[in-house]
Formats: C-alpha cells, sequence, structure tokens
C-alpha cells in the first residue's frame, strides 16, 4: 500500500501532497502512543502537526 501511495504522489499533480505521521498521545489512559497518519497539501504541514 505504501508503494502505490509514493508512486502515486510522485507524478503530476501529487507533487503539492505530503504523506504526514504524526506520533500522540494515547486516549486510552495509558502511557503508550498512536500513530496518526494523513495525505495532506504541503502548505497545511504545519498546521497539522502543530493540532492535537
Amino acid at each position: 500500500m505504501a508503494k502505490k501511495t509514493v508512486a502515486t504522489l510522485q507524478t503530476g499533480k501529487g507533487k503539492d501532497f505530503t504523506k504526514v505521521i504524526k506520533m500522540v498521545k494515547s486516549t486510552r489512559g495509558g502511557q503508550g502512543y498512536q500513530f496518526k497518519e494523513e495525505i495532506i497539501h504541503k502548505d497545511n504541514v504545519n498546521d497539522f502537526l502543530k493540532s492535537n
């Protein structure tokens, strides 16, 4: 799946998008972390990383 996503993003208008992975604290009450993964426009990367 990841290979197909990366290949799609490298051509045409896909160059304007970035796959971002963010580590966030788990809401289950433990001390674990979860990973939030999205494909967003490159202009919105900082907003995504600053949000909770």
